[in-house]
């Protein structure tokens, strides 16, 4: 597992780096702003329905084929997935008639506190961006199909292209109109799909016409998956009230809000997801084999790899925040009260960056065991505390209360889900990711005290962004350092890894991929 996590991580940073481009492009071009605000809205309404189909499909998919490939054959399994792929189809053409019709309510429940301007400019840009949950619904499936025919690099891949024709529309937008970079986006969402075909075709999957919704296995997996709807959409509820909520606390709150949660997305993106793409598919087999020792084992390994890199990234992001934002954003139309807004968010969201990535790991071992219930019940549970601290937080620190309250409500969701896990397959191995987690962040604090002063040491020398990043790069040299002399587990097992096969005549592809 560590070797595929870490091939699909370098491809992660790549990906990443470019979504961060045009991140910087649209800040560049349109700020913390009435147009952003609006573009966002019209991104985050379809983007909801995205999650419903994307996290339904995936969670139910991936156990259902596995049983259905174990017990029938591939054959029998390629056909439900044809099934499944023209049910997704209806769906999502149903779904978008619903939406062009209610268009101007779904927004108004998204963003109360815009202006009539803003209103109009979400309500046109919607129309055009829903089409894009057509593609969404079916690279989930494909990417899931993939997954399991352990195919984990080619889903991360199609980030580039995508990427890049989005960067491509800002630029020619912000020369024309904002709707050059609608049609764009709707472009790029469409590259996912159009690129993976391909390489489901190589897997030897086609697709055949059939539509049975009395198909039992179909109805085993929209059982098996409707709580994991119901969670999600309970989840979605997060973002309709924190874009509620900021849409009347700040002209360009909602962008704000957005800049921040896509830089602390990258972590998970970076770290998490890599990490729990390629455990899934492993544990889903091992719970249908009935191997909880094997189970166990990757459980525990996914969590300690996690804690290796999203705790040195929160303690980083608490402590640069503002540098950070204005490195990556403080150009254009990003004006300086833009900067204060995403920085005192990030600084908030970061909190929760461990929880939110335990969280995701936890979920995945139920998922595995189709237990989709326990996380439903958990989600709703850790909405409701997030509900009731958005409005009170939201009072005394603004965006930044509403960061905090998210960050709050993830961790009681991680506690949650570790204290049911437990009472369902024991322990495994509790003693030493306590131990680890707790040398990790001696190791992670050390690191940002080094960093902060070498940043305040050369910020006259250098100036505001290479001390940063010279402080950046000698708190990973400290953190990584710090780590092995801890001897932290996880870190003690990569370097004697290397060691091994570097003794045993170096490393080959096979090793790095």
């Amino acid at each position: 597992m560590k070797k595929t996590a870490f091939a699909i991580m370098i491809i992660t940073v790549a990906s990443k780096i470019l979504g961060f481009g045009r991140e910087v492009i649209l800040s560049y071009f349109y700020g913390a702003s009435t147009v952003s605000d609006a573009y966002l809205i019209s991104l985050t309404i379809p983007g909801v329905i995205f999650s419903f189909i994307r996290t339904g499909i995936t969670t139910g998919f991936i156990p259902m084929y596995s049983r259905i490939n174990h017990e029938r054959g591939p054959i029998a399994a390629n056909r439900f997935t044809s099934n499944l792929t023209s049910a997704i189809l209806i769906f999502c053409t149903l779904t978008i008639a619903i939406g062009l019709v209610f268009t101007r309510p779904l927004v108004r429940i998204f963003a109360s506190g815009f202006s009539k301007q803003a209103l109009e400019l979400a309500v046109s840009f919607t129309r055009v961006s829903i089409f894009a949950i057509y593609f969404s619904g079916l690279v989930g499936l494909f990417g899931g199909y993939l997954s399991l025919h352990k195919s984990y690099l080619v889903p991360n891949l199609i980030g580039f292209p995508m990427n890049i024709i989005i960067i491509l529309s800002l630029i020619i937008s912000g020369r024309t109109t904002i709707y050059v970079l609608l049609l764009g986006t709707l472009i790029a969402r469409a590259s996912e799909l159009f690129l993976m075909v391909p390489f489901v075709r190589k897997k030897k999957y086609r697709f055949e016409p059939v539509l049975d919704l009395r198909d039992d296995n179909l109805r085993l997996m929209v059982s098996t998956a409707l709580p994991v709807i119901i969670g999600t959409s309970v989840n979605q509820i997060n973002v309709l009230v924190d874009r509620t909520l900021a849409s009347g606390i700040a002209v360009g709150g909602i962008s704000a809000l957005n800049y921040a949660d896509r830089l602390n997305g990258f972590v998970q993106g970076l770290f998490v997801a890599s990490i729990s793409s390629v455990m899934y598919p492993m544990i889903s087999k091992m719970a249908s084999e009935h191997n909880i020792n094997g189970l166990k084992a990757t459980l525990s390994e996914a969590i300690g790899m996690m804690s290796l890199m999203v705790v040195p990234a929160t303690v980083g992001a608490v402590v640069f925040a503002e540098p950070i934002v204005r490195l990556l954003f403080e150009r254009g139309a990003f004006t300086q009260d833009a900067v204060v807004m995403t920085s005192s968010a990030l600084k908030f969201y970061s909190v929760g960056m461990v929880a939110f990535g335990m969280r995701e790991i936890l979920s995945r071992a139920f998922y595995a065991m189709q237990d989709t219930r326990t996380p439903m019940v958990n989600g709703t549970i850790a909405v409701a505390i997030n509900i009731v601290l958005n409005i009170i937080l939201s009072q005394f620190l603004g965006l930044a209360g509403l960061a905090l309250a998210t960050s709050v409500a993830g961790m009681v969701g991680a506690i949650l889900l570790l204290v049911s896990l437990r009472r369902i397959i024991g322990g495994f191995e509790l003693r030493e990711t306590v131990l680890s987690f707790g040398k990790i962040s001696a190791a992670a604090v050390l690191m940002g005290l080094l960093s902060m002063v070498v940043y305040r040491h050369w910020y006259v020398a250098l100036g505001p962004n290479l001390s940063l990043l010279s402080a950046i790069g000698v708190g990973a040299l400290c953190y990584f350092l710090l780590t092995y002399l801890f001897r932290v587990p996880v870190v003690e097992r990569t370097v004697a890894a290397v060691r091994n096969r570097l003794g045993a005549g170096g490393l080959n592809d096979q090793d790095i991929l």
